[in-house]
């Protein structure tokens, strides 16, 4: 018996009625909700220390343009990183207090919430992943199954590191780049008054679109495994696809050209290795054709 023999057999035992994957179907959705319940009071129960986290990009700006304002000089970028990263302390006699503002009655409720669904999901990713992957094993091949694992894994991954460009660099610069739009001269001021709900929306919706635009490679190798593409249409159509970095990246982050390159340069880095990854799973699948060929 042939491999594919043997993968047909093992999927023709797996078939069941159709109710018997619609009761398996909501057993795996209850499981998701059951989880995504216990993360969102988990991070409810933590709400406060994860707004206090997620505030420490704008501490650090609004230290940082402190201490230019007060030597009469220029922030330095590089100062801010290695502060977020925790290799500096914050600049001596600087104003690295932040007040942010609640302007109605249940605000600052509603945004722990928005916080706590934000933080569940994140949470709970790898069981949802998990479910999902259980309900579809059985339609797969063994080959499948094994080559759809390490995504599992890959997924949070890269959004994880999504989320630390956001975090530790760009929310930084961008916070900074916004307090240095502030105006003070002759009896005039224009003072920069962050309302806590839409700096907290600002952060999430960049953290969800840095990790969401971060899984390229994992999206083009799993539809590189699926043959709808392969590494030649992907190069021969590279233009383009920097082209679209490039409009995504300036409708997902605010209206500045730094945001925009930070989002645009890796996006282009990743292409390219997505490239390469779907090129090694056409060397390998043009391996293992080879070596069915010659055991025929």
């Amino acid at each position: 018996m042939t491999i594919s023999d043997r993968d047909e057999a093992e999927i023709e035992a797996s078939r069941a009625p159709l109710m018997d994957h619609l009761i398996e179907l909501r057993s795996r959705l209850l499981v998701c909700v059951v989880a995504f319940g216990l993360g969102f009071i988990l991070c409810f129960a933590f709400a406060n220390q994860i707004q206090i986290a997620l505030i420490k990009p704008y501490q650090a700006a609004a230290a940082i343009h402190a201490a230019a304002a007060a030597s009469g000089g220029h922030a330095n970028p590089l100062e801010l990183i290695a502060i977020m990263t925790g290799f500096k302390p914050y600049p001596p006699g600087s104003a690295a207090v932040v007040q942010l503002i609640a302007t109605a009655p249940l605000e600052q409720l509603f945004t722990k919430m928005k916080i706590a669904a934000f933080g569940a999901a994140v949470l709970t990713f790898p069981v949802m992943a998990w479910q999902v992957y259980r309900f579809v094993a059985p339609g797969l091949y063994r080959n499948e199954r094994g080559a759809f694992l390490p995504f599992l894994i890959a997924a949070p991954v890269m959004f994880c590191l999504g989320g630390a460009l956001v975090y530790y660099v760009m929310l930084p610069f961008v916070m900074l780049f916004s307090l240095g739009q502030q105006v003070v001269s002759d009896g005039i001021s224009v003072a920069q008054t962050t309302k806590i709900s839409d700096y907290l929306n600002l952060v999430t919706s960049l953290l969800l679109a840095f990790g969401l635009c971060f899984q390229l490679p994992v999206v083009t190798t799993l539809l590189g495994l699926a043959g709808l593409i392969n590494s030649k249409m992907m190069a021969s159509g590279r233009r383009y696809a920097i082209v679209a970095v490039v409009v995504v990246a300036a409708v997902v982050t605010p209206p500045d050209p730094i945001s925009q390159l930070m989002l645009a340069v890796p996006l282009v880095i990743l292409y390219e290795v997505s490239i390469w990854c779907v090129r090694l799973i056409e060397l390998r699948r043009k391996k293992a054709d080879d070596l069915e060929a010659e055991a025929a």
